[in-house]
């Protein structure tokens, strides 16, 4: 049977002019970026396996080096891949903790009505706390914190989230 690829995180941008590129990991355990060594970038449906070289991190983010990638003009069209890694190599959240891609296509329901806000469409980092990008049944998009003030119950199997919003989140985007 073929093993599944995972979505783990994305690349950003090119970065200098070895063929870096700026990304994003959907794991908060420290030193997740040691253990990977061979990834699957796919952008608008066409996918490449790529061996890793080194990753190392600037500004908080982690900045990848592909073999075979050596100049800007071999990383630019990598700019904007979701990064894939095989299901045996993903790393299982703790307790309490969930992976971005288990919270995309969530419902985000209002805790108190029970009315259903809108669907999970991706989680955004920033710095703070996790984004979660929402779209609402009329086509807006709202971006909700992940956080436990917000977020009181989250079923990742179900794909349900049910929040708790600050009175005029819904009205600010």
């Amino acid at each position: 049977m073929e093993e599944q690829w995972i979505q783990i995180g994305r690349l950003y941008r090119t970065r200098g002019l070895r063929g870096e590129l700026t990304g994003e990991l959907d794991s908060q355990k420290p030193g997740r970026e040691d253990t990977l060594k061979e990834l699957t970038l796919e952008r608008e449906g066409h996918r490449r396996l790529v061996r890793v070289e080194e990753i190392w991190r600037h500004g908080g983010r982690p900045v990848f080096k592909f073999e075979g990638i050596d100049s800007i003009n071999d990383a630019e069209p990598l700019e904007g891949s979701v990064i894939l890694a095989p299901e045996s190599d993903v790393v299982q959240p703790d307790e309490g903790e969930y992976s971005h891609a288990a919270l995309v296509g969530s419902q985000v329901v209002a805790d108190q009505t029970g009315v259903a806000i809108g669907v999970v469409q991706e989680v955004e980092e920033y710095g703070g706390p996790p984004l979660l990008k929402v779209q609402t049944a009329d086509g807006r998009e709202v971006l909700i914190p992940f956080a436990r003030e917000i977020c009181k119950t989250i079923d990742a199997a179900a794909k349900v989230i049910r929040v708790e919003l600050p009175e005029g989140l819904l009205e600010l985007q």
